[in-house]
């Protein structure tokens, strides 16, 4: 693990393998370590170097306080490309991150490559957006719900209705989010970021090569969503993974990885 500065904080990262790099960004509250589970190893098989790092709110990255801004955290990841030399750079973003991998396209498109945006949204809806106005309002009560009743309501969100059909991958999963949720490892920061700006209009203007990635049984970003985000982007091809949920990379890692490898063969 490595440190640089920008954006007025620290960030770790972790650079690895040999090849042409490959930034991965993670999803909300989740740490760089995730991706090393099943994509960066299928990246370095295939030739790729990788560049994984934690956002700001998770550590060891820096965790100020305050409300943060998606704005902030696509600054975060702009500094981090170009201290590492990394640009123009191969982009593989997940539900937030994907959102901070579509915003360098349109803001900084210097900086990318081409970019695979999994889990991903171009706008959101009244459910959705009544999902983060009762987020936040549970935040501004300040009530603390216990781990297991975290863990119960992230696996019922999270995961698709095969892997929740089969009792013995459910047990694991709900342990593995009961201990995630029982760590106070992310700070509170991250989840004011606002998600529901109506982006489909810039969208249009990405000039670099993307493919999006969309998961059948994900609740929190429905595969119709991603598809507008295909639509909107010129060029930008579709691929739905069947049977799994707003966590595909690793439910159906495998197939995820195989869409990943060979869109950048081919970009």
């Amino acid at each position: 693990m490595a440190f640089l500065h920008t954006n007025g904080i620290r960030l770790a990262y972790r650079r690895t393998g040999e090849g042409p790099p490959v930034l991965l960004v993670m999803g909300s509250g989740a740490a760089g370590y995730v991706w090393n589970l099943h994509q960066t190893p299928a990246l370095h098989r295939a030739g790729y170097s990788t560049v994984t790092f934690d956002n700001r709110g998770v550590p060891p990255s820096d965790a100020p306080p305050g409300r943060y801004t998606l704005a902030q955290l696509v600054a975060d990841t702009a500094g981090l490309i170009e201290q590492l030399g990394l640009a123009p750079c191969r982009i593989v973003g997940t539900s937030l991150g994907a959102l901070i991998a579509q915003q360098l396209a349109m803001g900084a498109p210097r900086l990318v490559h081409s970019a695979v945006l999994m889990a991903t949204r171009g706008r959101s809806d009244v459910l959705r957006r009544a999902q983060s106005a009762a987020d936040r309002a549970l935040r501004e009560s300040g009530i603390s719900l216990p781990a297991k009743y975290q863990a119960l309501h992230s696996v019922q969100q999270m995961l698709s209705r095969k892997t929740l059909d089969d009792d013995v991958a459910v047990a694991s999963w709900l342990e593995v989010f009961e201990l995630a949720g029982g760590s106070d490892t992310v700070a509170a920061g991250q989840e004011w970021i606002d998600t529901d700006q109506d982006r489909r209009r810039e969208l249009r203007t990405i000039t670099a090569p993307c493919r999006v990635i969309t998961f059948s049984d994900d609740l929190i970003t429905p595969p119709h969503f991603g598809a507008e985000v295909a639509d909107a982007i010129p060029g930008c091809d579709l691929v739905e993974i069947p049977d799994c949920g707003h966590l595909g990379h690793l439910e159906r890692p495998e197939q995820v990885n195989a869409a990943i490898v060979e869109f950048f063969d081919k970009h």
